[in-house]
């Protein structure tokens, strides 16, 4: 008699497919003692149900067991990952020395031939989405994003395009092979068609993860003997200049390209013509744009080389404006306290410092910085004024930050409007699963 199918109720009913070899440790999250077979890792309830939930990461306190191949000289890349009871979550790239010790990149156990397929099809489809956005109308740029790691489904891989030159940060170990940087660098090719790739680590980072030293040299060059290693790039029909070993993060913020229209359109609506303050300038992005609807901008850092380049950028866009743009090398606090003290007085204000908050624990000192910062703003604004008020420490809220900012509302006696929430720019999209993906917080105030 022919066996007949089973419906998908009887389907439902099926137990769940468990990891190979593995024996699952009991109930109360302790592996079974002597366990040989197998490799891989088993996760805690409670980091079994995050990543149901959407999530990708796992912190290695929920590691319940851990189990690698004997043969293995080094971790391996990939790890299938189980839950207590032994059923197969998927499969995770490996960081053993990383707090973030596996990073899912699939619901199926899958082997590195898999992952390699799986990883040029994803950053496909991630250099696709930015297609619309880099061709619409408005746009008037040819830099943006190309990957945003956890948010395009490649955990640990950022690439950012400017202009002709391309840009990879591998930020996990699992992803530290000459087979990734093939794909990767096969996949941009095919894609994207630039002059040149070049890798630059992140060197906290690397250290964290215990990655290897990455080659000086273009992971791609049209051109071997002269490889492009800087390039002016364009954002919003501004030229910018691009120097691959220098800088920080690879090199520009490509996630405030859209806040820095944002902030010229409300200078434009609250206080043309006015005089303007661009408080952590770094290499003069929303001076530069303020510098399109204002009377004079000053720009702060305390970086003199970002300030040098800054320099650069305000001489390949003297053309566009006719504002007086001058620069100031110094601490913000200091500055931002001696001017407050001496009553200057500016039309519009932004404030766009480093993040404060590298941890949780760091959060309230990073909340009184940030509202110290605002408070000094807010004490230098003439009535009706506009504040562009930012923040990038993940670990502080938007809720957070927000309290900060009324906190020095209060303090300054001033009535603050708000007028627009913003994050990042479209090209670093946010998953609701994945909390850490939105991370960029700007407020666009009127002050009174």
């Amino acid at each position: 008699m022919k066996k007949q199918k089973p419906t998908n109720h009887e389907k439902q009913q099926m137990p769940a497919k468990r990891m190979g070899a593995f024996q699952p440790p009991s109930s109360d999250d302790k592996p079974e003692p002597g366990r040989k077979e197998g490799f891989g890792a088993f996760v805690s309830r409670r980091a079994a149900d995050r990543l149901r939930a959407g999530h990708v990461w796992v912190y290695a306190s929920d590691l319940v067991s851990l189990e690698l191949p004997g043969q293995e000289t080094e971790a391996p890349a990939l790890l299938p990952v189980a839950d207590n009871r032994g059923m197969l979550l998927g499969t995770a790239l490996y960081s053993p020395s990383s707090q973030i010790a596996l990073r899912m990149v699939s619901r199926d156990e899958i082997g590195e031939a898999e992952w390699l397929k799986l990883l040029a099809k994803r950053l496909s489809h991630s250099i696709d989405r930015r297609v619309p956005i880099m061709n619409a109308d408005e746009v008037n740029s040819d830099s943006c994003r190309l990957c945003f790691s956890e948010a395009d489904e490649i955990p640990g891989l950022v690439v950012d395009k400017y202009g002709e030159l391309v840009i990879v940060q591998l930020l996990a170990k699992g992803l530290d092979s000459q087979a990734v940087r093939e794909c990767v660098v096969s996949t941009l090719r095919e894609r994207v068609h630039p002059k040149a790739i070049m890798e630059r680590p992140d060197p906290r980072i690397r250290e964290l993860e215990g990655m290897s030293a990455p080659s000086t040299e273009p992971l791609f060059a049209a051109d071997p003997d002269q490889p492009m290693t800087s390039t002016l790039f364009r954002l919003n029909g501004l030229t910018f200049h691009y120097d691959a070993n220098a800088g920080q993060k690879t090199g520009a913020f490509l996630d405030q390209h859209a806040n820095y229209n944002a902030a010229e359109e409300w200078a434009w609506i609250l206080s043309p013509g006015g005089r303007a303050l661009d408080v952590c300038t770094y290499q003069g992005g929303f001076a530069l744009h303020l510098a399109r609807v204002s009377k004079s901008v000053t720009g702060i850092d305390t970086s003199r080389s970002s300030l040098e380049v800054a320099e650069r950028n305000l001489e390949a866009n003297r053309d566009k404006f006719h504002a007086a743009v001058d620069w100031v090398a110094g601490d913000a606090f200091e500055v931002l306290r001696d001017w407050a003290s001496a009553r200057e007085q500016f039309d519009t204000i932004v404030l766009d410092p480093p993040a404060f908050a590298k941890s949780k624990r760091a959060v309230d000192a990073a909340l009184r910085g940030y509202k110290e910062l605002n408070l000094r703003a807010m004490q230098m604004l003439k009535p009706g004024g506009l504040l562009v008020t930012c923040s990038c420490s993940h670990h502080v809220s938007l809720e957070e930050f927000e309290a900060s900012v009324a906190a020095a509302a209060a303090d300054a006696h001033r009535r603050v409007r708000l007028r627009q929430r913003r994050g990042a720019a479209p090209d670093h999209p946010v998953v609701l699963n994945i909390p850490e993906t939105e991370y960029l917080k700007c407020l666009i105030l009127e002050v009174e």
